[in-house]
């Protein structure tokens, strides 16, 4: 999806704005920094507004070393409103008989562009704040246990990130999926 120059700007304006308010999240980095990526290169600013509309709540969370490239996470307190009660992958939503969700995780991150975290990016992600302390976000889960009908999610509870795990076919009206888009 192209945005017209007043949502670029009204996009620009809300991302800035958290960025200011948020500056433990990404020390060392300043907005020209990223509104430069961001400038050259229009591409991900679809993804950052669907990660936006859908209650992610994006902000700049670290910038890789090696490439320069900024990456974004959403931040909201808890898993994204707009994309929860959703099954793991697309295997778990074309075996569930019946009550199916609406979609799976894996491919609505796919549309929009971005990826689900890791257990490692998720563990980061709580190292800057306290998030999902009501609900729980799904993460990347290893073949081995994909394979076995299993999927992996984590939540913090009692000042603790804990991992879990659940049929990848299952879905819950608190649980979500996080994602992080590098630009």
């Amino acid at each position: 999806m192209k945005l017209t120059t007043t949502q670029r700007k009204q996009l620009l304006a809300t991302l800035e704005a958290r960025f200011e308010k948020n500056g433990t999240r990404h020390t060392g980095i300043t907005w020209e920094q990223v509104r430069t990526r961001l400038e050259a290169d229009a591409g991900p600013l679809s993804s950052l507004q669907a990660m936006e509309e859908s209650g992610g709540e994006p902000d700049v969370i670290g910038m890789d070393a090696g490439t320069g490239e900024v990456i974004f996470c959403d931040c909201s307190a808890e898993s994204p409103s707009g994309r929860r009660s959703l099954c793991y992958d697309r295997a778990a939503l074309d075996a569930r008989k019946e009550n199916k969700p609406a979609n799976c995780a894996l491919d609505v991150a796919a549309a929009m562009g971005i990826e689900i975290l890791s257990e490692e990016q998720y563990r980061e992600l709580q190292r800057l704040g306290e998030f999902d302390r009501k609900t729980s976000s799904w993460i990347k889960t290893p073949e081995r246990i994909r394979k076995l009908g299993g999927a992996l999610f984590c939540d913090r509870r009692y000042d603790t990130v804990f991992l879990y795990h659940n049929g990848a076919e299952s879905y819950y009206a608190a649980r979500g999926f996080r994602g992080l888009l590098k630009v």
